[in-house]
């Protein structure tokens, strides 16, 4: 099969080797890879509002944090929630409440630019919940504007229809401490005077605080909500004691010996303002350690201090030893064996919270961070059984052993429609999201197409199977969930071009025969969505806007997938997208920089889709090198 002829193998080769010299220098001493987990700042603002509330502020460099919220702001005035998305109002009203907590006055033009955009925006009364959550505890919006939480719900039965293991693991992690924080309403003093009233559009005192209705059926829940309200007014919850004292022994057991909870900032700030609404002391040990885990999460230069979301080395690691590997790397290259020998050392063998459900699984799990042992997820367990597939070890029966208890948890973890989640079995209790106190609509984790593909390409690449009904279920899954376009949905990554990339590749492994009308509209589908200088991108709004799937500024990472997808649909049908596969390889060497490396400004990384987005630093680094390390494998001499 011929090739067209538009890039020199000899410009493929030098991109390749320039990307394997960038990644070997970013390898920590201790063999893991791990880069900057960059979101929105509103995280870093609830850091200021946590440490001003513990009075532990004093004692961090928060006066760097002004340098980068400053930074940070567009020229319209507000934050954004993801680069280039022209500014979101709670994201906006977070950063403003953090610069006026660290003394910046309200004159200053950064604050008149920020206020007048958050007004623009509807002001205050038009934020999420989590938003006027932290505002009520600093006395800035009131709690009865806020959704109740009854501590009750702890104590409720395994057998009963809902328990708190029916709300996704990060949305478990955060709400368990918010039972006790939402039922002391605490305010505290963090600055004489201080408030926001000038963030209400309407002024602080014509503000509505009550839940708004949404004239559908869902309104039963704010109906709901008023009961609640008025037990609490009453003093009428029942097990209320009981239900807090609960909370608090789940949050102490949760608590890892490094102080994090859950590895995402979310619960464990959460779990510190829940201990400190049961009136926790600053020294106590417990706080002590969560304070401390916070502090591992920040990044701080000469001038500046930020805080991520959560931290990735497991993840980070395994795609790296992946790229490197496919890359031509010897299996047992010094940095491989270092690598694959830490990532044996952080397979998780306790029984998480995700047994409750399971309680058949065995452990076997790697989880995303340094330390989280009671929440390994699917994802990152399938794609390090991969990477270390593709290296040698010294001793390869550990490694053989440790991919054998993986691939075993795993397939106890599919779900009932066929595919597999990320933390949780068989969590799909949409109405969750559809609670008042749900608006960022994240309250399950139901089984996704990219998780799914990512356990059959595992199989596939690995031969190690998780039974063949277990596949076949898979596969069927799979199927049902194609677009009419061809594409498929990414809920962890931005979006249809990450989605469908993934699946093609486990497709083409597991059944290229059965699916091959798939594969073919699937590829037909990248094609069409190439952009006029030979790359992919897509926009973070299509998680709202499904009419834009696959539209955007090209980007290293999007370009990569969408090669990825194609090479593997070529591979699996016969027929490769030869003009566009140029293309695109062409994108990518002609945007590396001198030093090996790409630069990529958007955010191609989901947290919450429509609500939470990513920017994975390094993928931007070794997604462009696993496609150009798959595309010289296929056409070495750019002929066949």
């Amino acid at each position: 099969m011929q090739v067209q002829d538009r890039v020199n193998p000899k410009t493929v080769d030098a991109a390749i080797a320039a990307s394997q010299r960038y990644l070997l220098t970013q390898q920590k001493d201790q063999g893991y890879w791990w880069a900057e987990l960059e979101s929105n700042v509103s995280i870093t603002s609830e850091v200021v509002l946590l440490h001003k509330i513990w009075g532990s502020d004093r004692s961090r460099p928060l006066a760097k944090v002004e340098t980068y919220l400053r930074s940070q702001q567009r020229d319209h005035g507000g934050w954004e929630l993801y680069f280039g998305d022209g500014g979101e109002i709670s994201v906006s009203v977070e950063a403003y409440m953090a610069l006026k907590l660290l003394g910046v006055s309200t004159t200053d033009p950064a604050m008149e630019r920020a206020r007048a955009f958050i007004l623009e925006q509807g002001g205050i009364s038009r934020t999420r919940i989590f938003t006027k959550l932290h505002l009520a505890l600093i006395g800035c919006y009131e709690w009865r504007g806020i959704p109740s939480l009854p501590p009750w719900v702890m104590l409720l039965p395994e057998q009963f229809p809902f328990t708190i293991y029916e709300m996704s693991s990060w949305a478990r992690g955060s709400t368990v401490p918010l039972l006790i924080v939402m039922d002391r309403e605490p305010v505290y003093a963090v600055e004489p005077g201080f408030n926001l009233d000038e963030l209400f559009l309407e002024g602080r005192e014509r503000a509505q605080f009550d839940l708004p209705l949404q004239n559908d059926w869902t309104d039963a829940f704010i109906h709901l909500d008023g009961l609640f309200k008025f037990a609490e007014t009453m003093n009428l919850v029942p097990f209320r004691e009981e239900g807090i004292q609960a909370a608090e022994r789940w949050i102490l057991e949760r608590q890892e010996a490094t102080g994090d909870w859950g590895g995402i900032i979310p619960a464990m700030l959460n779990s510190l303002l829940g201990l400190k609404a049961l009136e926790y002391d600053v020294h106590d040990p417990i706080i002590e350690r969560g304070l401390a885990a916070v502090d591992g999460f920040a990044l701080e230069t000469d001038d500046q201090y930020w805080i991520q979301p959560c931290i990735s080395p497991v993840w980070d690691t395994a795609l790296v030893v992946r790229a490197l590997a496919e890359s031509g790397l010897a299996p047992d290259h010094p940095a491989l064996v270092k690598a694959g020998e830490w990532l044996l050392d952080h397979q998780i063998l306790d029984y998480g919270d995700w047994s409750v459900k399971n309680p058949g699984g065995e452990p076997g799990g790697w989880a995303f961070e340094f330390d989280n042992r009671f929440y390994p997820d699917v994802d990152d367990t399938a794609v390090v059984v991969m990477a270390l597939n593709e290296i040698q070890l010294p001793d390869e029966q550990a490694k053989a052993a440790a991919i054998s208890r993986a691939v075993n948890w795993i397939a106890t973890m599919q779900c009932r429609p066929g595919g597999w989640a990320a933390f949780d079995i068989n969590n799909d209790q949409d109405w969750l999201n559809n609670l008042p106190y749900g608006d960022l609509k994240a309250m399950i984790d139901p089984n996704t197409a990219d998780v799914t593909a990512r356990v059959l390409e595992m199989i596939g690449r690995c031969h190690k199977s998780t039974g063949q009904h277990s596949v076949d279920r898979a596969l069927q899954y799979l199927r049902s969930e194609q677009e009419p376009e061809g594409c498929w949905f990414g809920r962890w990554g931005v979006n249809y071009i990450y989605g469908t990339s993934g699946v093609v590749a486990a497709l083409a492994l597991i059944d290229p025969n059965g699916f091959q009308p798939q594969l073919q509209q699937a590829a037909a589908w990248l094609v069409s969505c190439q952009n006029s200088d030979g790359g992919w991108g897509e926009t973070c709004t299509s998680y709202d806007h499904p009419n834009l799937k696959g539209q955007g500024p090209s980007t290293a990472s999007q370009t990569a997938w969408a090669l990825m997808g194609l090479l593997s649909a070529g591979e699996a049908t016969g027929t490769y997208a030869q003009t566009a596969i140029e293309r695109g390889v062409e994108y990518l060497t002609q945007t590396q920089t001198i030093d090996g490396t790409w630069d990529e400004d958007y955010f191609t990384g989901t947290g919450f889709p429509g609500h939470f987005y990513l920017k994975y630093h390094l993928y931007q680094q070794h997604f462009p090198l696993t496609a150009l390390s798959r595309y010289q494998r296929l056409f070495p001499n750019n002929q066949s």
